[in-house]
């Protein structure tokens, strides 16, 4: 039998009872609060939870922004047995309909509906519960497809908090993290949660929309010493100060990128304009956090870097053959922070969730000195001429040109059926688009690869079509 563990109990009440209860816990729009309040606040919402007939394994339904009260309701159903089920803010009706009729919750916790804490009692027992039970879903679609939950239990942040906030970012109580995804994506909720909350940190939310010049005015108000963002928000960040820097990030000691691959360029500028390094890495909802990362003093721009101390990781081929060193293959990730299945969706667990091994749906190469490379998704890499083409690839290529802010590589088919290679770019100067823009481009991609990668076709656009999390959403393109 597993032994006893209730997650809310480690990341909250510990802290006050080993004397770290007047600790700034979280910093929100000038609001300080200790983990003292944070405690009493959780205890407050599981009995409002309770109050309004949540049971042990009951769904909750949370839609709220990153503020206290979304970290009083997360806890606060875990501390009561129940399940936690963080939701994306900027969803459809419609988007709300089925989360809500696919996990079958008890309850919904929102802006519009929030928890009545103020009469309840701040003193609650945890419920029991171990490592191994149910504690909290995370939804997940990749790029694709329609929502599905990745269950996770009590136990599982405990490895990534170990393996990679400790492990890698070296992470201590006096940090101070910021992360500009929010809480309701895997990524945002160890940035902004779950790895200061491990070792009796200070978080600081931010409950407004992540455009560039609001996460760098916040960088530059409360000073945080981890700096959590995607590759989206650094180039947007990097293009918001391209005339004139006024924010001052010199308490940041370390950037962390993940989501989508860094590409080399915006490592290289990022350091050079703000002085801090920053580390990407890979991870996915079902692993809950990153798996690959780059280490501090040990970046090679442009790769995802090394395992995270107590994951393995391989690469295969189709029939699930591990491949040697250089060959691109199908990357698979086995670590105790797995979820273990998705919630009604039995032929996808069996398909990606094997014997403790997922499968990523990422395709990779590792080199002889052990840094894992990014290709693609399996579902976007593409054959011109005979040969793989790696999205990934030619996108970094034409980031390197000065006019490019994004850029999205597909393939379409040409005038002769067969697929050529066709790049969506956005400029961070729109009124340059042209056609003489294009072979500019072009040129700069030919100079760094092979031929028959070079776009065919280049076609300008306002925005990328991405998910919530930032990711683009390349079969729109296609």
């Amino acid at each position: 039998m597993a032994e006893p563990f209730n997650l809310a109990s480690y990341f909250v009440d510990r802290h006050v009872a080993e004397g770290r209860g007047s600790r700034t816990a979280i910093i929100c729009e000038g609001r300080r609060l200790t983990y003292a309040e944070i405690a009493a606040q959780v205890n407050q919402a599981g009995n409002a939870l309770r109050r309004a007939g949540v049971q042990p394994g009951s769904r909750v339904l949370i839609i709220l922004p990153d503020s206290p009260e979304f970290v009083a309701a997360y806890f606060g159903a875990m501390k009561i047995g129940a399940v936690a089920v963080p939701c994306n803010t900027a969803l459809r009706p419609a988007d709300y309909e089925f989360l809500l009729a696919d996990s079958q919750a008890r309850l919904v916790v929102s802006a519009a509906a929030p928890l009545d804490c103020a009469r309840e009692s701040p003193e609650l027992e945890s419920a029991p519960a171990s490592g191994d039970d149910a504690a909290f879903w995370l939804w997940t679609s990749g790029s694709t497809g329609s929502p599905k939950a990745a269950i996770h239990r009590h136990g599982g942040w405990m490895a990534c908090c170990e393996g990679y906030a400790r492990g890698v970012l070296d992470i201590r109580p006096d940090d101070i993290t910021f992360s500009s995804s929010k809480l309701f994506h895997a990524y945002g909720l160890g940035n902004g949660l779950m790895f200061p909350f491990y070792v009796g940190a200070t978080t600081v939310l931010y409950p407004g929309k992540p455009l560039a010049a609001a996460i760098l005015a916040c960088a530059h108000q409360y000073r945080p010493t981890l700096f959590f963002s995607v590759p989206t928000h650094f180039a947007a960040m990097l293009h918001e100060t391209d005339t004139a820097n006024p924010y001052d990030l010199r308490s940041v000691r370390l950037g962390i990128s993940a989501a989508e691959p860094l590409p080399a360029e915006i490592v290289r500028r990022w350091r050079e304009r703000f002085g801090f390094q920053v580390l990407d890495g890979i991870g996915s909802t079902e692993v809950l956090h990153i798996y690959i990362s780059n280490q501090p003093g040990g970046v090679r721009p442009g790769s995802s870097g090394v395992p995270v101390p107590g994951y393995q990781v391989r690469i295969t081929n189709e029939i699930g053959c591990e491949l040697p060193a250089g060959e691109t293959g199908d990357l698979w990730v086995r670590g105790a922070s797995n979820s273990t299945e998705y919630w009604n969706r039995p032929q996808l667990t069996a398909e990606r969730m094997r014997g403790g091994w997922f499968f990523s749906g990422d395709k990779y190469r590792v080199d002889a000195e052990g840094y894992y490379w990014y290709a693609g998704r399996s579902d976007d890499m593409f054959r011109v001429s005979g040969e793989w083409v790696s999205p990934i690839e030619v996108e970094s290529a034409l980031i390197e040109h000065p006019a490019v802010l994004e850029a999205a590589v597909v393939a379409r088919r040409g005038e002769s059926g067969l697929p050529v290679t066709c790049a969506f770019v956005t400029l961070k100067e729109p009124a340059c688009a042209g056609e003489a823009l294009a072979d500019e481009l072009r040129a700069t991609v030919h100079e760094r690869l092979a031929g028959y990668k070079c776009p065919r076709r280049i076609e300008f656009l306002e925005a990328l079509p991405k998910t919530a999390t930032g990711k683009i959403q390349r079969y729109k393109l296609r």
